[in-house]
């Protein structure tokens, strides 16, 4: 059945102007809109830069809303990006049934690869703001269920036993089917998998070979106390991935709740609210500035082909904890880490702030 996907699109712009609000809603716990305003510095329908760009499809989480990922799409459209992140009107996430649940799970990966093949098709085009993205240089960003969604488009093929819980609507596209073509977004660069689904009930998400099909460098990020998705299936899928550069951002103490804009005031009367939101232990204006240092060094690296940009990625002290920094000051120093040695502390952090978190890297064998 057809579909009405609405869309956000950030683009870089030919001049600045006036920061707007964004407007949208989650579901609270009795399964009503819970609405929100979050203040951007985007400037609404301003006129586009000049140039080409590339091309970003961002895909949020099971219930989430995509104006709470705001903070990313205009971060990569200030730095040359176009970023078109689909809303895709998931069941709320209280209803409890396996009707509901199979909905985001059908439709994420469908949904996708529509929007990234149509965002495609009018870049090639010409077609209104996306006249400026450049569809040969694609990239994709999901969270959770948006993580799923992504790594699948990707090519992990799906796995046939989700057929009969998804009415058999995913049977076509699964390992096997008539259809697993369809799922395919050409001239893909760089896949972003931010807390990851990968098993639903007893049923893994994908058959053999999984995410060892997806051929694309891939960026996995994730909280070691992630209770949702789990933190060693996180790990699993990094592990497995082996036909391209992989990469895993690790923040220790982090839960689930990772990807999302700081809670707004209208989200923070109830712990179910909240918690979309927040994680408990990092805060997000620290949190989500360190996932844009990574993910823009890699998408610049994979993406753009700035090879420059791998001093951020490869190379690096595992813990961060470990880096070391001979001769700096004690105290509150200011400067940002080089990286080079006898310089171990990661490359952009100032030596206090590069702690908490896990950075590995494994090239395609």
């Amino acid at each position: 059945m057809d579909r009405t996907l609405p869309v956000l699109i950030w683009y870089p712009a030919a001049r600045g102007g006036r920061g707007i609000v964004y407007h949208a809603a989650m579901t609270g716990e009795d399964g009503r809109d819970v609405p929100f305003d979050l203040p951007g510095i985007a400037a609404a329908d301003a006129a586009p830069a000049a140039g080409h760009f590339p091309l970003v499809i961002l895909a949020h989480g099971y219930g989430n809303a995509p104006e709470a990922l705001a903070w990313l799409g205009e971060n990569l459209a200030s730095k040359g990006y176009v970023v078109v992140a689909p809303a895709f009107r998931d069941p709320a996430i209280s209803i409890r049934t396996a009707a509901a649940r199979a909905g985001p799970i059908t439709r994420r990966p469908l949904d996708i690869a529509f929007v990234a093949q149509e965002a495609q098709r009018r870049a090639r085009a010409g077609t209104g703001p996306l006249s400026v993205a450049d569809a040969a240089r694609t990239a994709l960003i999901g969270y959770s269920m948006g993580g799923y969604g992504v790594l699948t488009v990707a090519g992990a093929p799906l796995n046939p036993a989700l057929g009969p819980a998804t009415r058999g609507i995913l049977t076509p596209y699964a390992a096997g089917g008539s259809r697993i073509g369809a799922l395919a977004v050409p001239d893909l660069k760089a896949v972003v998998s931010m807390s990851p689904a990968s098993r639903f009930g007893d049923a893994p998400a994908w058959a053999a070979p999984g995410v060892g099909g997806i051929a694309t460098p891939t960026l996995y990020i994730v909280g070691d106390h992630d209770k949702t998705v789990g933190y060693q299936a996180v790990r699993d899928l990094f592990d497995a991935q082996r036909r391209a550069p992989r990469y895993l951002l690790t923040f220790k103490e982090a839960g689930h709740s990772i990807a999302l804009a700081g809670a707004p005031a209208s989200m923070r009367d109830s712990f179910w609210n909240l918690d979309w939101f927040e994680d408990a232990v990092w805060r997000k204006d620290r949190l989500l500035p360190i996932e844009a240092h990574f993910i823009t060094a890699f998408l610049d690296r994979y993406v753009k082909g700035e090879a420059a940009r791998a001093r951020y990625l490869d190379g690096l002290v595992v813990d961060a904890d470990q880096g070391a920094w001979p001769g700096a000051p004690v105290g509150r120093v200011a400067a940002y880490s080089s990286g080079t040695p006898p310089v171990t502390t990661w490359p952009g952090f100032q030596p206090s702030r590069a702690t908490g978190m896990r950075f590995e890297a494994k090239p395609a064998s």
